[in-house]
């Protein structure tokens, strides 16, 4: 992880990443403790860092075409309301809203690989944007977030 918002930010997270997996749990610990710092709750969390997880994982896997270090801008922001999670990745133009729905009907043998991840995301989160801008992959999630009043 290269960067991090002050520690004492109550509602706003900004982390820069490696492109490595190993740097999906350290995002993880700093939502987590965001929207425990927020009143989020549990279920909130969990959907958000769920998806998270999902589309770094993806990013990481499969969005470069080569083995150098790249960054993974990371934006959290909690408005009361909302929480909204952006990530922008400089990897290969990958828009998660023309994935088709997987065949969920389909024995698990016969089902075309990959797809489930992205329609987790899809219907986990209240909305998914995707836009390319600057030769960066902008995909910005929103979630109701139901509180239980700060901690």
């Amino acid at each position: 992880m290269r960067r991090m918002t002050d520690p004492g930010a109550r509602n706003v997270l900004e982390l820069s990443l490696a492109n490595d997996l190993r740097e999906i749990s350290i995002a993880a610990a700093r939502i987590d403790a965001i929207c425990v710092q927020n009143g989020l709750l549990p279920e909130i969390a969990l959907d958000i860092n769920l998806t998270v997880d999902e589309l770094l994982t993806n990013t990481i896997t499969y969005g470069y075409d080569d083995d150098g270090e790249h960054l993974i801008e990371l934006l959290f922001r909690f408005d009361g309301d909302e929480a909204m999670v952006q990530i922008t990745d400089d990897g290969e133009p990958f828009d998660p809203l023309q994935v088709p729905d997987p065949d969920r009907a389909a024995p698990l043998e016969s089902r075309a690989k990959g797809g489930l991840g992205v329609f987790l995301v899809r219907n986990v989160m209240d909305r998914v944007e995707y836009r390319r801008g600057d030769g960066c992959n902008i995909i910005t999630l929103t979630k109701r977030a139901a509180c239980t009043g700060p901690s």
